[in-house]
């Protein structure tokens, strides 16, 4: 099968969260199974800077094609891409491609590539990836863009997969409002997943310990984009109240916008890291105890799918849309709010017994639901579907 992702980033853009981490993990796994992946996408590396190195080029069996965004300014501003010539690349790429599998709902990308693809009948899916709600993020652009472009791009989506229940049901009360379909569009839910063996062996523990100053102090880790969103406020105060003897905090992630609201409030058992890749991120895995994500507007958090592939108790809230984490006793989902996360902070941090086989419990979780290769197979049927009806 030949499969194009259309997606505004890519590995190894992961300073856009999880998304990023999500499209590579899928294709990756697509390509693993014997499929011609094709990922179609723009220069962006973060939220300031261009991915420097070649444009066309092949990673661990994906072709990926960047294309330059001629304004990189408004992708910090307004998270928006400004690709060149992407209808021009598109028109030549679509025709050699079997399925379009497109990654975020309101996207330029999506407006230039979605008209062409549907004039050459090629079958279109959605993965929203957790970002259609106008209560999160920037709600009135989102509103706006709804309002003037949402509805003609919406129509073209033979199949929209949700991540997980509560976003199908956002989905599925959206999609009405765009109008109707010739052919109704269909939806589902396929979680996103992780590869075990990048998280089997992990080293870096000590050499982590040593460079923050952790010591043998329990640890408790957030990772993840500093927005208010994602809980990271909840969680520092809710761990200065706990004051567990020794433990410590440690924060990793690119900025936006929490950064000085939380200096002031850290103190030394709190460690701000900034934002870490490669080795580093996986090392900080390695060095910690347990991950805590206290966040609303989750789609399904590959962070935390991460860390319990790692072998790490989590707490999360619901918005992280990840019950089985308590149905398996993987750790414990509660409320986004101090008082709760303070509790379970002065309960886990101490008690190493109950983090082991917690650990254990996340490790199954992972593997029977959330891994890549699950995934892609159940891609494979949805794809198989669309370009046989």
């Amino acid at each position: 099968m030949r499969i194009l992702h259309l997606t505004p980033y890519y590995a190894p853009a992961y300073a856009f969260g999880g998304v990023v981490r999500s499209v590579e993990g899928m294709a990756r796994a697509l390509a693993r199974r014997g499929h011609t992946v094709t990922v179609l996408t723009t220069d962006a590396f973060d939220q300031q800077s261009r991915y420097t190195g070649d444009l066309e080029t092949v990673q661990e069996g994906v072709q990926v094609i960047r294309l330059p965004n001629l304004l990189p300014n408004l992708r910090g501003r307004y998270n928006l891409s400004t690709p060149n010539l992407m209808s021009k690349r598109a028109a030549e790429v679509l025709p050699q491609v079997d399925v379009v599998h497109c990654h975020e709902f309101r996207t330029v990308e999506n407006l230039l590539v979605t008209p062409i693809a549907a004039r050459l009948g090629k079958p279109l899916i959605l993965s929203p990836h957790g970002t259609l709600s106008q209560s999160t993020g920037r709600g009135g652009l989102k509103r706006l863009w709804d309002q003037i472009l949402s509805s003609a791009v919406a129509l073209r989506f033979s199949h929209v997969v949700a991540l997980s229940q509560p976003e199908l049901a956002d989905v599925q009360a959206l999609w009405p409002t765009f109008g109707r379909r010739r052919i109704p569009t269909d939806f589902s839910v396929i979680p996103n997943g992780v590869d075990l063996s990048d998280f089997a062996n992990l080293s870096g523990r000590a050499d982590f310990r040593a460079r923050f100053n952790l010591g043998d102090a329990p640890v408790c880790l957030f990772m993840g984009r500093l927005h208010p969103r994602k809980g990271v406020g909840l969680l520092v105060e809710a761990f200065k109240a706990a004051a567990v003897p020794n433990a410590r905090l440690v924060i990793i992630g690119p900025d936006e916008g929490m950064r000085d609201i939380l200096k002031p409030l850290l103190d030394e058992r709190i460690i701000l890291t900034g934002y870490l890749g490669g080795m580093d991120r996986l090392a900080a895995f390695a060095a910690a105890d347990l991950l805590a994500l206290p966040a609303v507007g989750e789609g399904l958090p590959m962070v935390v799918l991460e860390a319990m592939a790692a072998g790490l108790p989590v707490i999360v809230s619901p918005g992280c849309n990840l019950p089985e984490v308590a149905q398996y006793g993987a750790g414990l989902e509660l409320e986004a709010a101090v008082e709760p996360l303070t509790d379970a902070l002065r309960t886990l941090l101490p008690d190493l017994p109950r983090r082991a086989a917690m650990s254990q419990a996340a490790r199954a979780l992972v593997n029977d639901h959330f891994t890549w290769d699950s995934v892609a197979s159940r891609l494979e049927v949805l794809y198989n579907s669309l370009i046989d009806s």
